[in-house]
């Protein structure tokens, strides 16, 4: 196979003029990619797979609703949270009308929704305003508190329970805007200064839909370019101290980069949509396994160029040796994240196939560029403080590690199994969860306001139950009353749940005796805003909103299963009523959920892949079992402290297990490739295991070196999902290296198929 893979390679070296031609060319097209795409988009324009625009499948009546403005609670751009002890007070009310005068002042917000000018839910139209002029009594304050309290739309919705939580809902017009600041950071300072101007002791919090969307595009932009730019910085410093050789690391920097600029100059090609995989983990990933191959075929270069050879021998050599595990490398860790195309959701599938695309080509300028730089002028001092590198220096103690596993290989061997089936075992324990704030600062306002509001009001966002009749049923028919009624039952057993509100409880709130069912006439007397906000006899619909707290799909989970359980009972009992939960948060619980147990099946059939591709490799089922606990240790390692710290499993985690097997799958690859070259050589298996380690050693213990020290840079993240994220990837390639440096040779010595040479070996000595 080496063979086959050097005369397949060998004009790479041999002829330099068409290797440079094919890279012109491929990063021609990349160049191509980040400028202008459609150049080569419109050549080849995609088959229409999606249905017309405007269309739908969804039953709708021939009648359209007014056009009306109905009242939505969620449907602000920011909201400004007001929390004080004097909210109800006459200081406290004159400061609040004076911040709503202030805020409508700024020429980019379009209105301000509070409790002041609410909906009044009075059948007559008359104003009723909830809070009084500043000029009335303490008692009568202290009244309109608690009527605002007792108000469906207000209370629970508007002002916390306890009345001394007020929310303002603020709706931008975007085009006036300015800067991000304005729809944050100013419209905190104005409420401040005004409150200052009336001396009332107000604390504000800016949260909401477009402050949350800000917060999260800058720690993701931020994170993405800074620690990026710093990790890339320790990597460089930390390989100059391992080389101790500029020209070596200049050399070996050139693939990674390559390989990342292709992918994402041509990946504009596809019209793939922004991620945090594609934006944030590609790059990781294709950085990190670039590295490492190019480490292991430069320290090759390095070692022939040490003893003499020319730097075209020394490339053709190098490239001979150690390109056959890195397209193995390349290949495994190609075929294992192609497996993400075959997920549910479309941007996993999309992920997939960009890691494929990127690997593929990550692959292409590792065996290109470093063989190409080496024979150049660039190569021609590459090896300029071989013997005064860090690790050669202390490859022998290194070694020691490996002469003590093979003096007790049976025991380490048997150590190895049983160790990693344990922290197996204990990974599966691990649940997926997802919250909104992990990809933000947890220290940003926003999400600082957004937890308030968890606290204070029962969440941020709202999830809603769906209620739709069909044709046998009048859209005055108090059956609707009682079919709201069993679902606001429902909702109300759940403590996570809070605050339902439908025309249910609007109703209960009008003065009157009798059941609730009886009033259905009174609903045509209500403002159309407020009514229509949950009723719309048109389409023979109405809806119950209700508040989600943002404390994960995983706490959420058995909440909506229950919820869920408890209106297809209800549709049962009323078979002419359709019944649906929707939003945002039951979005995550349906898809979120599943994205994360995609990422995690993706992750399971990589392994057996790898598996199946090194059975096929080495020609041996034992020599592709081997390879199976080397690459399963680290991420039981990893499995296990997430679950000893109480962590879940979240797209994050199982991105960075994604990254991290590629990583330990490479040095395991290089490993194996490298010992059944020397056992082909010479009887001894634990021979041929030493030998194997003084070919990779060098390159296993620095790429582990370089990437843990790149990875710990991130730790200082102010997001949680980039400090677990670095704490993985730190982990695990310390796993994947003792897994290499010790399982991996009892394994080998005790397990590994003799060849006729080993065979031989004891009839020669007897004779």
């Amino acid at each position: 196979m080496i063979e086959a893979f050097d005369r397949s390679v060998g004009w790479i070296v041999e002829k330099p003029w068409i290797t440079a031609v094919m890279l012109l060319a491929i990063t021609t097209l990349a160049i191509v990619g980040y400028v202008n795409p459609e150049i080569i988009t419109d050549r080849f324009p995609r088959a229409a797979a999606e249905d017309a625009a405007g269309e739908t499948t969804s039953r709708k009546s021939t009648q359209e609703p007014p056009a009306v403005d109905p009242v939505n609670l969620a449907r602000s751009d920011a909201i400004l949270i007001i929390e004080s002890d004097n909210l109800f007070s006459p200081q406290g009310a004159a400061a609040l009308r004076s911040i709503v005068t202030g805020l409508e002042s700024l020429k980019h917000v379009r209105s301000v929704l509070w409790l002041d000018n609410a909906p009044v839910l009075n059948i007559f139209g008359f104003p009723e305003p909830l809070l009084p002029r500043s000029t009335a009594s303490e008692e009568r304050f202290e009244r309109a508190r608690q009527q605002a309290i007792d108000n469906p739309l207000v209370g629970g919705q508007l002002l916390s329970r306890d009345g001394r939580t007020l929310l303002m809902l603020l709706r931008f017009d975007t085009l006036m805007a300015e800067s991000d600041e304005d729809c944050t950071l100013r419209i905190r300072q104005t409420a401040e200064e005004i409150a200052a101007q009336n001396e009332v002791d107000f604390n504000f919090l800016v949260t909401g839909r477009i402050p949350l969307e800000i917060a999260a595009e800058d720690s993701r932009v931020g994170n993405q370019a800074n620690y990026r730019l710093i990790a890339y910085t320790m990597i460089a410093i930390m390989s100059l101290i391992l080389f101790r050789g500029v020209w070596a690391v200049i050399v070996v920097a050139i693939a990674p980069t390559l390989g990342v600029f292709w992918t994402l100059g041509m990946l504009n090609f596809f019209e793939y949509r922004d991620s945090l995989l594609n934006d944030v983990v590609l790059p990781i990933l294709l950085s990190l396994i670039g590295l490492t191959d190019g480490v292991h075929l430069m320290v090759q270069i390095r070692n022939y160029r040490a003893k003499g050879l020319s730097r075209r021998d020394a490339a053709r050599k190098g490239l001979r040796e150690v390109g056959l595990a890195c397209g193995l490398t390349s290949l495994t860790t190609a075929i294992g994240l192609g497996s993400l195309m075959l997920a549910h959701h479309e941007s996993v599938r999309e992920f997939g196939e960009a890691c494929v695309i990127g690997v593929l080509l990550t692959f292409i300028a590792v065996i290109s560029s470093i063989p190409l730089a080496c024979i150049t002028w660039l190569g021609k001092h590459v090896h300029v403080g071989h013997d005064k590198g860090f690790v050669d220096r202390h490859l022998s103690r290194v070694g020691s590690i490996v002469e003590f596993v093979l003096r007790r290989q049976r025991r380490m061997a048997i150590l190895g199994i049983v160790v990693t089936l344990v922290l197996c075992a204990i990974s599966l324990q691990l649940r997926p969860d997802e919250r909104r704030t992990d990809s933000l600062p947890e220290r940003s306002e926003a999400a600082v306001g957004m937890q308030f509001l968890d606290r204070a009001l029962g969440g941020l966002e709202f999830a809603y139950v769906d209620l739709s009749w069909n044709d046998g049923v009048d859209t005055q028919s108090p059956e609707i009353l009682d079919v709201l009624e069993q679902i606001d039952q429902v909702i109300r057993q759940e403590e996570l749940i809070g605050n339902p509100l439908s025309i249910l409880n609007l109703l209960k709130s009008l003065p009157g005796d009798g059941p609730v069912r009886d009033r259905m006439s009174l609903l045509e007397l209500m403002p159309p805003p407020l009514k229509r906000a949950f009723y719309t006899p048109e389409r023979r619909s109405a809806k119950v909103s209700f508040r989600v707290q943002d404390l994960g799909i995983a706490a959420y989970g058995p909440v909506f299963e229950r919820v869920q359980q408890g209106l297809e009972e209800i549709s049962e009992t009323n078979p002419r009523f359709t019944i649906e939960l929707s939003g945002s948060a039951v979005w995550r619980w349906e898809n979120l959920y599943k994205i994360v147990m995609d990422l995690a099946t993706s992750l399971g059939t990589a392994i057996v892949i790898i598996f199946v591709v090194l059975t096929f490799v080495y020609r041996s089922l034992r020599m592709g079992l081997i390879s199976l606990l080397p690459n399963l240790f680290p991420l039981a390692v990893t499995g296990s402290f997430l679950v000893f710290l109480g962590q879940p499993l979240e797209m994050v985690t199982v991105c960075a297990f994604t990254v991290c097997l590629g990583i330990a799958v490479d040095d395991t690859i290089h490993f194996l490739t490298r010992f059944e070259e020397e056992r082909a050589r010479q009887p001894s298996r634990d021979e041929a295991i030493r030998r194997a380690f003084t070919g990779v050693g060098t390159a296993l213990v620095m790429t582990t070196i370089v990437l843990v020290a790149g990875f710990s840079t991130v730790l200082w993240s102010d997001a949680r999902i980039y400090r677990i994220f670095a704490l993985m990837g730190m982990l695990t390639i310390s796993a994947a290296l003792f897994g290499d440096l010790v399982f991996l040779p009892a394994l080998l010595a005790r397990f590994a198929p003799k060849t006729k040479l080993t065979e031989a070996a004891p009839n020669s000595n007897q004779q």
